[in-house]
């Protein structure tokens, strides 16, 4: 060998080993700046945010949950919020009431967030976090509020307040509004447009068939001389049933059991067509409503994008019409459009999984489905400066509307059918001092009106609980539901609070009641799908 190559060889030698050296020094710091570790190298890790809380939750040998070194209580001043992910709406800031007193949103009575989570754990899935709207869950249990008295208006509103499972300088505030309860008889009369989906995904039992069975339902529950029209989409549109009294049930029911699948989603055409029928019955002393039920996408005609759409819906609201969106099946549901579109079209959003939940939409709440008794209605919460230090609102970030804009009646917000019952929850950080919490605004208009009405509710130190055991079983359910959601779509709790200590506290608030019965089931099922995955974070966190 020349002495050139031995030079060089040399080199090659001390540099390889110097490399060797560094890595085997380094390499867990090296590692972790890239956020990798030996752990992965065994396969892809789902860093699902509600996973990832799990695993960050404390787990003493005795059972029981240290206090996390700050809490909402200690709060000097409000947290920066890191950006949510793509297609996730960040959660809502703790807000200093020193800064900002008020809260002002648009009140939502859409439960189709809380049967999307459903469907998906009982068929082994943990839901996406940006299907999960806190507010959905919440409205989608039935509580105990008492009927507004006849010379008060369209709404009671019912407060309650209770220091929280989770912190020690924490409390919980419950908001409840409940809208007057109408008659079958005194219901106005009604024209139903169904706009049905049946392009070719639309097949199956939990799509088209649970479609059919929802429409039926809706029609047994109409009055004789109220009226249905049918139309479809799929890769063209088309009348079906021209508008039809419902005493001639049997051909209602024929024309619904005709329907076939095939073909592609034209939505846009198929909005356009149901709105043109539903407009020409539309006034003020009658109902006429879009009723779509569709399995997710549109990409076939004109309209195809959510915003064109929804300023196709903005042109019907004008008119009267108003809009319901059915969700079925799974995989290629919009979520987010069926949302966007019920709420711009002054109506509901719901999703159906079982003949069940059809009965529940269709049959036992068909009067709020279907007729609005308050529209625009908004709530403004005001807090004393002297009795609170800070609050958080649980949900409703996309409700959210400018504290200037309470009184502003050209301002959009959401509508309230007969019998239902709006809930929000806070998180309210007490000063201890002061006499009066919080005064509770809602301010609403008469269908078909441009003036609005306002009735303020006041909750005074004095009605605060001493204990959460003191308090209603449904402030306490409540506090689990939407501590359950905040968990799952990824908010991080600066308290004690976990998935185990959520389903004790959901346990002990059931009531009697199946549909409670029901989440903590789904809630038992949720954190077994979750352990895998929070276990696999949990060691991706210990040291090398």
């Amino acid at each position: 060998m020349s002495k050139r190559a031995f030079k060089i060889l040399a080199v090659l030698t001390f540099v390889l080993l110097a490399f060797v050296g560094t890595v085997t020094f380094f390499g867990d710091n090296i590692r972790k700046l890239f956020g990798s570790g030996t752990v992965c190298l065994a396969g892809d890790v789902d860093p699902h945010p509600a996973a990832m809380a799990l695993a960050a939750s404390p787990r003493p040998a005795d059972g029981l949950h240290r206090k996390a070194l700050r809490n909402f209580g200690a709060y000097d001043e409000p947290e920066a919020a890191p950006p949510p992910p793509p297609g996730r709406t960040a959660s809502n800031p703790y807000t200093l009431t020193s800064e900002d007193p008020l809260s002002t949103f648009a009140v939502d009575v859409d439960t189709a967030s809380y049967a999307q989570f459903r469907r998906a754990v009982k068929s082994d899935r943990i839901p996406a976090d940006a299907t999960v709207r806190v507010e959905e869950w919440v409205n989608y249990f039935r509580y105990r509020v008492p009927e507004p008295p006849p010379a008060d208006g369209p709404f009671h509103v019912a407060l309650e307040a209770a220091p929280s499972p989770f912190s020690p300088r924490q409390h919980l505030l419950k908001v409840s509004l409940q809208g007057r309860h109408l008659t079958q008889a005194q219901r106005k009369p009604t024209h139903l447009v169904f706009l049905v989906d049946v392009s070719g995904s639309m097949s199956g039992d939990d799509r088209l068939g649970l479609a059919k069975k929802s429409m039926k339902l809706a029609v047994a529950g109409l009055n004789p001389t109220d009226t249905v029209a049918l139309t479809t989409y799929a890769g063209d549109v088309r009348t079906v049933l021209e508008p039809t009294p419902v005493s001639q049930r049997r051909d209602i029911d024929a024309a619904i059991d005709a329907l076939t699948t095939g073909g592609g989603t034209n939505m846009g055409d198929g909005l356009e067509l149901a709105y043109q029928h539903a407009v020409r019955k539309a006034g003020s002393k009658k109902v006429s409503r879009v009723v779509v039920l569709t399995d997710g996408d549109t990409n076939l005609g004109r309209d195809q994008g959510a915003d064109a759409m929804l300023a196709r819906v903005d042109k019907y609201v004008k008119e009267g019409v108003t809009l319901s969106t059915i969700g079925f099946g799974m995989g290629n549901y919009r979520d987010g459009l069926m949302e966007r579109l019920a709420n711009r079209g002054n109506g509901n959003c719901y999703y159906i999984d079982s003949e069940r939940e059809a009965r529940r939409v269709f049959q036992e709440n068909l009067g709020g489905t279907m007729e609005v008794i308050a529209q625009d209605v908004k709530i403004q919460v005001e807090f004393d400066k002297v009795a609170v230090k800070g609050y958080r609102l649980l949900g409703y970030e996309n409700r959210a509307i400018a504290d200037k804009d309470f009184r502003e009646d050209t301002v959009d917000a959401g509508e309230v059918g007969s019998g239902h019952t709006v809930t929000a929850l806070y998180e309210l950080d007490l000063t201890g001092e002061g006499s009066r919490v919080a005064t509770v605004r809602v301010r609403a208009k008469q269908p078909g009106g441009t003036e609005a009405a306002e009735q303020p509710f006041h909750l005074e130190r004095s009605q605060v609980r001493d204990s959460l055991s003191s308090a209603s079983a449904d402030l306490r359910f409540a506090i689990a539901v939407a501590g359950t959601a905040d968990l799952l779509r990824g908010t991080t709790p600066n308290d004690d609070r976990s998935f185990a200590r959520l389903h004790a506290l959901a346990a002990d608030a059931v009531d009697g009641q199946e549909d409670r019965e029901e989440f903590l089931t789904l809630l038992g099922k949720l954190r077994e799908l979750l352990a895998p995955r929070g276990a696999i974070q949990s060691a991706q966190r210990q040291p090398y």
